[in-house]
């Protein structure tokens, strides 16, 4: 089943809308990445800034992933 769902992903027919999905998880993706620079410039070492902006940016898909429709 994983397999079938992301090779339907990779060829754009597992959603209705794949721009969308592209943009949600650029938006995503743009979030975990700013979270990562703003808490290394607050002084927080490099792993520990990953993990707390990927744990933020994790916790996050939810809800922007929560309005795509599937085919």
């Amino acid at each position: 089943m994983a397999k079938s769902s992301i090779l339907l992903f990779l060829r754009g027919k597992l959603f209705s809308e794949p721009s969308k999905v592209y943009r949600q998880s650029a938006i995503g993706a743009v979030t975990t990445a700013v979270l990562v620079v703003v808490l290394a410039k607050l002084g927080l070492p490099v792993a520990a800034a990953t993990a707390i902006a990927g744990l933020i940016g994790g916790a996050l898909q939810p809800y922007l992933f929560k309005d795509l429709r599937y085919r």
